[in-house]
């Protein structure tokens, strides 16, 4: 009962004294708010002679109660052997030490910049031992990155000003066309001296419209449209691949990653060209080519690969192999015919239509400057094949049938990608220089638009219909 009762009333003591404490040294005292700021400063914060005061009595207090607890303590209890157990020192000399307060916000900036710099010096940054070169060739495909970067931009506004061109274009033709045709009309109904006046007027709005019509005809604002908006998105494409390489600080960059990219950046240059005059594709080939943008040397690959192979090295087994040559064969027979025939028939139709827009306005010019010469007839095809050429125009433009070839061009020149991506992955003999087998084979189900067990069973439907000699039912993408 003794012990309780005193490491009480020290608790209570210790306890009144700290809130004794806490309200001398930190209530501020109340101060006019018109003096001055350094007189508000001075009279809130205690001066260092109170607070050494303060703690004097407090320690005194402290020894007061310390004194009668220990003579309560000797008068209630008669023996010795407790006594000398419970007994507590006089304690003769307590040293307080007060801190230092500071008078000004900046000294406590300054001070814990003061430990900041301590502790960096104490304990220096861990760097990661690196290399000359990987910091070298991290630098050179960063500048890759910057010119990807540049290029996207570049497309997104070209895009943008030839879409514009498009639309702006075509209805400015169709206006000339049309008003054209009305003031042809007109003349070959009317009489008088304002038959002339029409009759030139309608001459030469559709000689104006079939130059027009042939120079629109000749760089298909359309199909430009369509080229920056794929170059657009292959170099975003590019640029995410480019920094999740830079992400892999744990990896050095090799020079071959940086020819890789370049050659990549190159190869999209010259598959999307941003000039109109020398470099321009040409829009009316020949015969239809799948667009190419991609390095042509995984070609050159070796094409041999290690046969019975049954353990599964890097995620590869020959299971694996064969569902992606069966995948291949697929994508070859029925995606990449397929999108061929149909790039041939936008393109014949594309080519006719841009040569008869531009046949149909021309004669209806020819006819409008016979208008007024005792026939009736040239008014009568003047305005009718105006009206033609201006549907025609339409049906060309407005349509949009060159970006729906070049769309066509693009989706070959995707299932060619796949077919080499593919072919040069299975090639590599070593599977440890290849790719993931299940990282592969999520990407190719991806990109086709199939989950993995859809992607498993197509390739099982090959192998089964390639056994029996008939031709798969069945298109390997069901993305496009």
């Amino acid at each position: 009962m003794v012990f309780l009762s005193l490491s009480l009333s020290l608790y209570i003591y210790i306890c009144v004294i700290c809130v004794y404490m806490y309200l001398t040294c930190c209530q501020p005292t109340r101060t006019n708010h018109k003096t001055a700021k350094g007189k508000h400063r001075k009279s809130n914060q205690p001066t260092k002679k109170k607070i050494i005061k303060n703690y004097s009595s407090a320690v005194s207090d402290i020894m007061a109660s310390l004194q009668a607890s220990r003579l309560l303590l000797s008068s209630s209890c008669p023996s010795t052997r407790m006594r000398a157990a419970f007994s507590v020192p006089i304690l003769s000399k307590l040293s307080v030490s007060v801190p230092k307060i500071p008078t000004m916000n900046q000294n406590l900036v300054k001070e814990s910049r003061f430990e900041l710099d301590e502790l960096t010096a104490v304990l220096p940054l861990v760097q990661k031992p690196g290399r000359a070169s990987d910091s070298v060739q991290r630098s050179r495909l960063y500048a890759v990155l910057e010119e990807v970067i540049d290029r996207i931009e570049m497309h997104r506004n070209i895009g943008e000003q030839r879409n514009n061109w498009n639309s702006l274009m075509l209805g400015s033709i169709n206006t000339i066309t049309l008003t054209g045709a009305l003031m042809a009309g007109m003349a070959s109904g009317g009489g008088g001296d304002s038959v002339m006046a029409m009759k030139m007027a309608s001459t030469v709005l559709l000689a104006s419209a079939t130059s027009m019509v042939a120079m629109m005809n000749k760089i298909q604002p359309s199909q430009l449209v369509e080229e920056q908006r794929n170059a657009t998105r292959l170099f975003t494409q590019l640029r995410f691949r480019i920094e999740s390489v830079l992400m892999r600080e744990e990896t050095e960059v090799g020079e071959d990653e940086v020819k890789e990219a370049m050659e990549r950046v190159l190869c999209i240059d010259r598959a999307y060209p941003l000039p109109l005059l020398g470099a321009m594709l040409e829009k009316f080939p020949k015969e239809f080519k799948p667009s190419i943008w991609w390095p042509q040397n995984n070609r050159k690959k070796a094409q041999t690969r290690s046969v019975n192979r049954s353990k599964i090295e890097n995620g590869w087994s020959k299971e694996l192999e064969m569902e992606m040559e069966e995948v291949m064969e697929v994508v070859k027979r029925r995606d990449s015919e397929e999108y061929k025939n149909l790039g041939d028939k936008a393109l014949r139709l594309n080519r006719v239509l841009a040569m008869s827009g531009p046949v149909l306005t021309g004669v209806s010019a020819i006819a409008s400057a016979f208008i007024g010469h005792g026939s009736c007839w040239a008014g009568v095809a003047a305005t009718t094949l105006a009206a033609l050429g201006s549907a025609v125009n339409a049906l060309e433009h407005g349509g949009q049938v060159g970006m729906v070839f070049e769309m066509y061009r693009n989706s070959a020149g995707f299932f060619s990608e796949l077919e080499d991506s593919i072919r040069s992955t299975i090639g590599e003999s070593e599977t440890g220089k290849r790719e993931n087998g299940e990282v592969f084979e999520t990407k190719i189900a991806l990109k086709l638009g199939r989950s993995l067990s859809e992607l498993r069973d197509l390739a099982r439907k090959s192998g089964s219909s390639r056994v029996e000699g008939s031709a798969i039912d069945e298109f390997a993408s069901k993305l496009f």
